[in-house]
């Protein structure tokens, strides 16, 4: 079957309230077959529990029709993937997030279920997670994983909420992009600087960007292009 995903930038954007700016696209992504949505609370954004991550996502996918639970109240997480019908992978720290995927031992069970043509929903560090590697995350390594190594179900990575350079900042430290053509001098993959408002959506070898604001792309000894939703993405 074919892959199913949706990779959201951000999980809030300014002036509205959490998955506002996404809800709509969520709900068309998961259509109205789909009532369970798994909740992998590992990233635990700004320290919070998993049970307290996982109680903020229930209620609002409450409000989108959908039932969910978050995979830490299982005893076999392994098997919570395999039966569930759907994934949603909340932002926060990559680094504990793939940490935290790595020894639930439920990595290779969740590529396994979305290349099978389960559906796949990330923000932030869950769409980080969605890449081969978490090279391009914006986070601190505030906990070591065993590798960088994450889901692999893209030909690109993501840098999740893209900031383009202020020109009237006196700030004279490394930007973005200056951060994205430096991982391009050892890796060959393309970057994905996806502005907070945007996700990318997949369906099979169908590549899309979406939402409100665009995109900007980095290929290796290239110079980085720009693209607005809703447009095709090929690489």
């Amino acid at each position: 079957m074919a892959k199913r995903l949706l990779l959201i930038s951000n999980s809030t954007l300014h002036g509205s309230g959490y998955l506002d700016h996404c809800a709509d696209e969520i709900q068309s992504f998961l259509g109205k077959e789909i009532k369970s949505v798994l909740f992998v609370p590992y990233a635990r954004p700004g320290g919070l529990s998993h049970d307290d991550y996982t109680s903020k996502a229930k209620e609002r996918f409450a409000e989108l029709g959908y039932d969910l639970k978050g995979v830490h109240e299982f005893d076999d997480p392994k098997e919570a993937v395999r039966k569930t019908e759907s994934v949603f992978i909340g932002g926060g720290n990559t680094f504990v997030l793939v940490d935290g995927l790595q020894a639930s031992g439920i990595l290779d069970v969740i590529r396994e279920r979305v290349l099978g043509g389960m559906p796949y929903i990330g923000t932030s560090a869950g769409s980080n997670v969605a890449c081969p590697t978490i090279m391009t995350t914006n986070d601190m390594p505030i906990r070591q994983p065993h590798c960088f190594n994450a889901l692999d179900l893209t030909n690109f990575q993501i840098n999740a909420h893209y900031l383009d350079p202020d020109p009237n900042s006196t700030h004279n430290g490394e930007t973005r992009e200056t951060r994205i053509k430096e991982f391009h001098t050892i890796n060959e993959i393309p970057v994905v600087g996806l502005r907070e408002g945007c996700m990318v959506h997949i369906e099979a070898d169908e590549i899309l960007l979406k939402g409100t604001t665009g995109a900007r792309i980095f290929r290796k000894d290239q110079e980085p292009t720009e693209i607005m939703p809703i447009s095709k993405l090929e690489f």
